[in-house]
């Protein structure tokens, strides 16, 4: 069955001004399907069943919503981290800004370089892992951006990384609107560290696959932030081998829109995927995490967790499934969502989703929502301390086992103090 025709028309014009970019015969192709997808699917709609939590018109319109150019005079995230440093300007990548991009055990390669050989091992991961993750729920911005995204990054681990790569996106067009595709391999054994910063674009669509072999460990951190008039839809997809551990999180705070999803597949035994992450919203501001969880393999262990703090009208939205298929026995699966609510305006809409194919599992999720405990906040201030200073204290206990997904000590400790830098500026 086809789509609504206004439907159909809106599809088409939003993509009636891009074009897919030259490549070799297999990267052309796998575009040329992703533009398949993304017809068959069309733009998304309130009704459908995982976009009734968030509004995507701003993410529908062909062109960019206008989003201020705010300087905060506030350093850069991971700017104290020793860091390999890629840099995008309004979604193009700007090479003197950039560090020199060998590194030891490490290959990286811009994505129009790689998409232009016959033969290249990005041909298993491009376009690969997003067509996957479009089962069983529907995905159009992702297979926009496979089909029309014209720059980024390719990486290849072969083994343990000394160095983080970090992201750096830069935003300094009104106007700009952005599409990035990354895509990540981690071989057997290696070890690879991923950090993401900066507000990128007035409009951001961004996609990252990555594949992890067997034994190997991909780490993730990203601080979304600064520039509130932005608007983002980001997209992760990950495919675990044995023994392979995965694990990301997220910082959120500002911007008008944000929708992170991530698809993350567990094919191998003993498989170890944690998914995180912390937002923190004042007055207009649309916060949608949207997870799904694949266990295909034995033995296999995944944590969800995710924390709001919302007030003003700001509005948090999760939506997080554990997929156990048959066969994939010895689960051990954990999602919990929360929110707190600093005041009566605030809200939180949570879907979490349990399917469960296998008889031998252990599968856990929750979802809360509530408004400081003001036993606690007398607690503290009868202790001295000042009611803003105690509410600071309880917001920030509160985020903590989020920022605790974190690996590095350093990096945790870095987003910490973001977060207590925010509540500070947004006191009243």
């Amino acid at each position: 069955m086809g789509l609504p025709a206004r439907r159909q028309e809106d599809s088409e014009a939003r993509i009636a001004h891009l074009e897919v970019p030259d490549g070799a015969a297999w990267a052309t192709e796998m575009r040329k399907q992703a533009v398949s997808r993304y017809l068959a699917m069309g733009l998304p709609g309130r009704r459908d069943e995982y976009w009734r939590f968030t509004r995507p018109d701003d993410l529908n319109t062909p062109q960019a919503p206008h989003a201020a150019v705010v300087d905060l005079k506030e350093a850069p995230a991971f700017g104290e981290v020793d860091r390999l440093r890629i840099v995008f300007r309004d979604g193009v990548f700007d090479a003197e800004a950039s560090d020199d991009l060998s590194c030891e055990g490490l290959e990286v390669e811009r994505l129009q370089s790689a998409t232009s050989h016959d033969i290249h091992w990005l041909k298993d991961v491009y376009g690969v892992l997003e067509a996957r993750g479009q089962e069983p729920v529907a995905r159009p911005f992702a297979a926009l951006n496979t089909a029309f995204a014209t720059d980024g990054i390719v990486i290849r681990a072969t083994e343990r990384v000394s160095r983080p790569v970090n992201l750096t996106y830069l935003h300094e067009n009104p106007d700009s609107d952005a599409i990035l595709h990354f895509a990540i391999k981690v071989e057997s054994g290696a070890d690879l560290t991923v950090l993401e910063n900066g507000p990128a674009a007035a409009r951001f669509n961004k996609c990252m696959e990555v594949d992890v072999a067997d034994g190997g460990a991909f780490h993730h951190v990203r601080a979304q932030g600064r520039d509130h008039e932005r608007r983002a839809v980001t997209h992760m997809f990950a495919r675990l081998g044995k023994e392979s551990a995965f694990k990301s999180f997220t910082l959120t705070a500002n911007g008008v829109l944000t929708r992170n999803e991530s698809f993350i597949e567990l094919v191998g035994d003993d498989a170890v995927a944690h998914i995180a992450g912390a937002a923190v919203g004042d007055g207009d501001f649309h916060h949608d995490d949207t997870v799904f969880v694949v266990h295909d393999a034995v033995g296999c262990e995944s944590r969800q967790v995710f924390k709001k703090v919302l007030r003003n009208g700001a509005v948090g939205a999760f939506q997080g499934k554990i997929l156990v298929k048959e066969g994939a026995q010895k689960t051990d699966g954990y999602q919990i969502s929360q929110s707190l609510l600093l005041d009566e305006d605030a809200q939180f809409l949570a879907k979490p989703e349990l399917e469960i194919y296998a008889d031998d599992v252990a599968c856990s999720h929750g979802s809360t929502s509530g408004a400081i405990d003001e036993d606690a906040l007398f607690y503290l201030q009868s202790r001295g301390i000042p009611r803003s200073d105690a509410q600071d204290l309880l917001v920030l206990a509160f985020l903590a086992e989020a920022i605790e997904e974190i690996e590095s000590e350093d990096i945790a400790e870095d987003i910490s103090g973001r977060l207590k830098g925010w509540l500070q500026r947004r006191r009243r």
